[in-house]
């Protein structure tokens, strides 16, 4: 039996590294890892790495054309919302052109394509959503990356789109921190923090979302599935979950509303996802947020 080429974009990332951990080593997969720049996985073994910067045209065009994957998994993006307000050409580059370029390609080699999306093309007023649910972004990322998904719906290859909501999640090299790691350093320090109460999400463990993709590809499932944890929750009651499960002092916790914080891109208020197609159609099946504590709590002390 022939092995699956499966390509995977943006490799060095959060979900692009529990990809890899996932696939690695599996004997019916040919798993080639692509990132910008030198690889940065803590391991070597089990698939190849190969560069690529996915906002050359050039380059996407030369890797793909080589390795011609029978699928493609793109986690790659510029995912700073605040960031992509003040750099948006460069937030265009790497969310949006680079979906042409890949989607290009895939359509000249009859390639199936899994793309990344998020909670953020909605306006938040009406959350949690189904696939169904109209987008309307209130950010300059959520337009990128409704753009995107424009883009990919357009093109005429095998196509899915995994959107996420608000994923945790820690590997060796961790570039930005999550909720749960910085409520956890801040209670260890005795520091006094504020948290949002006024903004509700489904967070998601990475683990969950690599599992999510992997359904959606190792199928070639085709369509919009939602692919995020099941608990609808605030920041305030995710970061007193936290403080419990590593016996925390909770009391250095008080609750805020969004006005408090100066921000330069809005957030939606209300997203969080309804995730009944993604379990009747790929079997998916994420942790509780407690759970989710639990498995970066043990990841940490092997760091």
């Amino acid at each position: 039996m022939s092995k699956k080429k499966i390509l995977i974009t943006g490799s060095n990332g959060l979900l692009g590294q529990k990809l890899v951990s996932l696939l690695a080593n599996q004997s019916d997969i040919h798993l080639i890892a692509t990132a910008r720049g030198k690889n940065r996985l803590p391991f070597t073994e089990g698939y190849e790495y190969q560069e690529m910067d996915i906002t050359n045209a050039e380059q996407v065009a030369e890797v793909i054309d080589k390795i011609q994957p029978n699928a493609i998994i793109h986690t790659a993006a510029m995912t700073n919302v605040d960031q992509c307000e003040f750099e948006k050409d460069l937030c265009w580059a790497m969310n949006v052109k680079a979906v042409e370029y890949l989607v290009e390609a895939c359509e000249k080699h009859n390639i199936y394509f899994c793309h990344l999306s998020t909670d953020f093309i909605f306006d938040g007023k009406a959350g949690p959503y189904s696939e169904e649910a109209q987008p309307s972004p209130v950010s300059y990322y959520g337009w990128t990356k409704y753009a995107a998904e424009e883009v990919v719906r357009r093109s005429t290859c095998r196509w899915s789109i995994a959107r996420t909501v608000l994923v945790y999640g820690i590997v060796s090299d961790m570039s930005r921190s999550n909720i749960i790691l910085w409520v956890k350093k801040s209670l260890e320090e005795g520091k006094n923090i504020k948290v949002v109460t006024d903004q509700f999400r489904t967070p998601t463990l990475a683990e969950d979302l690599a599992k999510g993709c992997w359904l959606m590809t190792d199928k070639e499932a085709e369509g919009i599935f939602h692919i995020s944890g099941k608990d609808f929750l605030t920041p305030y009651e995710m970061a007193i979950k936290t403080a419990d499960f590593f016996h925390l002092d909770k009391s250095l916790i008080s609750e805020a509303d969004s006005s408090n914080f100066t921000q330069p891109a809005k957030r939606p208020p209300r997203t969080g996802f309804i995730l009944d197609k993604a379990i009747a159609v790929l079997g998916y099946n994420p942790v509780s947020f407690e759970e989710g504590i639990a498995v970066v709590a043990e990841q940490t002390k092997a760091l």
